[in-house]
This record gives C-alpha cells, sequence and structure tokens, in this order.
C-alpha cells in the first residue's frame, strides 16, 4: 500500500529560478558578444577589400573569393611563418612542462630547509612587469650573440612561474604515503617523479602544455623584439607585414589570422575538459 501511495503521489517541477535564468541569459550574450568578431573575421576573409567595410554589413559575402587565401598561403611566405611559430610553440611548450614539472615537483615533494621560503621567492617573479626587464634582457640577448635567432626566444621561455604554480599545487593533491611507499619499494627520486608524480599529475601538465602552446602562438612583442630576419618571422609578425605604406590588405589579414586561429581552436578542443578540471583543481590546496 506504501509503495502504490508513493507510486501514485505527484512530481514535483523544478522551478526556474530568476537568478539563474538571468546568469544564463548574461552567460549567452557575453559569448554571443565573443563570437561576433570571429564571425567578422571569417566573413571578410571571403570578401574583396572594398566589400570588407561596406554598410551594412553583410555576414554572408554574396560571392565567396578564396583570393586571400591564395594570396596568403602561394604568394607570400605565410607558410614559413605557419611553421616558425609552430616550430617554436611546439619546442618551448616541451621545455616548460619537463622544467615545470621538476620545479614543482622539488617544491611540493622534496623536503629540504628553506623550500616553501625559496617557492615564494620564485613565485614573486611573477609580481614583476615584463616591460621592466625587457631592455636588460634584450642586452644580454645581444651580448650572448643571440640577437635574430629562435634559440633566444625558447631560452627566454622555457621557464615559467606560472607553470611551476598550477603543478605544484596539482602535485600537493598527491598523498605523500604514495612517495613514501615508492621510497620503501626501493625507487629513486627520479624514478618516484616518473612513474609516480608525473602519471598522477596528466591533468595538470594538459592544462600547462595547452596554456602555454596558445601563449607562444599568439606571442607577438617577443618576436618583434628579437627578430630581425623575415625568414624567422612568425605569423603574429608576418601579419603584421601585410600593412603596406598607405593601406593594408585587410582581406589578406585577415585570411591569415583565421588560418592561424585553427591550431589553436583544435588544442582548446581537445583538452577543455582538461583545463577546467586543471585550473579548478589548482586552487584546492596551497
Amino acid at each position: 500500500m506504501h509503495m502504490i501511495a508513493y507510486q501514485t503521489l505527484p512530481r514535483r517541477k523544478k522551478r526556474l529560478r530568476p537568478g539563474i535564468v538571468l546568469i544564463f541569459m548574461f552567460c549567452v550574450l557575453v559569448g554571443f558578444l565573443m563570437v561576433v568578431p570571429f564571425a567578422w573575421m571569417l566573413s571578410a576573409s571571403f570578401k574583396a577589400n572594398t566589400e570588407i567595410f561596406e554598410t551594412p554589413t553583410r555576414w554572408i559575402p554574396a560571392v565567396f573569393r578564396t583570393l586571400n587565401y591564395e594570396k596568403v598561403w602561394r604568394d607570400i611566405a605565410f607558410p614559413q611563418f605557419f611553421f616558425n611559430t609552430a616550430k617554436l610553440a611546439v619546442i618551448i611548450t616541451l621545455m616548460q612542462l619537463v622544467t615545470c614539472s621538476l620545479a614543482a615537483f622539488s617544491f611540493s615533494k622534496l623536503h629540504y630547509p628553506g623550500r616553501d621560503k625559496l617557492f615564494l621567492i620564485y613565485l614573486a617573479t611573477m609580481m614583476v612587469p615584463w616591460h621592466a626587464i625587457m631592455i636588460p634582457q634584450f642586452i644580454i640577448v645581444k651580448n650572448l650573440g643571440l640577437f635574430n635567432t629562435h634559440l633566444a626566444l625558447i631560452l627566454l621561455q622555457a621557464f615559467s612561474a606560472f607553470g611551476v604554480f598550477i603543478l605544484r599545487q596539482s602535485m600537493l593533491s598527491i598523498p605523500d604515503s604514495l612517495t613514501e611507499a615508492a621510497k620503501i619499494d626501493g625507487c629513486g627520486t627520479l624514478r618516484t617523479y616518473l612513474t609516480i608524480i608525473i602519471p598522477l599529475t596528466k591533468t595538470g601538465l594538459i592544462t600547462l602544455a595547452i596554456l602555454t602552446f596558445n601563449t607562444i602562438w599568439n606571442d607577438y612583442m617577443g618576436p618583434m623584439i628579437y627578430l630581425d630576419s623575415e625568414k624567422l618571422f612568425t605569423i603574429q609578425i608576418g601579419l603584421a607585414s601585410f600593412r603596406q605604406q598607405f593601406s593594408a590588405d585587410y582581406g589578406a589579414i585577415m585570411a591569415g589570422a583565421v588560418s592561424s586561429i585553427v591550431p589553436v581552436i583544435l588544442m582548446y578542443a581537445i583538452g577543455q575538459k582538461n583545463i577546467v578540471e586543471g585550473v579548478a583543481f589548482s586552487g584546492i590546496k596551497g
């Protein structure tokens, strides 16, 4: 009887709170405002220069012209710019994964005097604006004979205090009992790092890899300061070179911009879940 009475009870409908509806509408509006520039860029990449700024804006081109993409990929050195950017992004990302994970392992799982104070000092370097050390860095790079080389950018960006912070927070969530058990079983420090810590820090490593790749891919100031030869230019410097003395080839710039964001979109699409988990998880333990 109780079961029958329970089954006949009407189910209560969940009511949407006004606050949740307002937050949802606000998020939709913000998302729409962020997508509009990309939609305009994609539309402009298929238009002639005379059609780009016509009013009212024609979001769907009357004729899809591939001339801008042909110009970018065939008539100028954009493929070389693309290769240079990919080369720098991949090498710097891999180097940051190695250096940041080693430093994070030291600051989280190794015990030695002054460890936490040293970490705070290292973390404090994030407070120093890059513009304050830009000129001293340039002087050092030039005196070392690394000006106008990709090696200068690689060495300057092979370390990241932010990356160490993310990975350290992730490693702090790993119980010390695991590393102690590995030590009892005969694992050395390096083997513990490779077989215990790295597999359990996969989310943090993927997060750091995607964020670093995106940062290096979109970097403009570094290549502008340290690179002088066109054959070494990255995409951002190459797109800036599309400007002429009195005008700019906006169609080609938009086509190049669309081509340049494809790898970044793919990276985010593949690792979106890991980015959210990694950034949220990094604040659990401090």
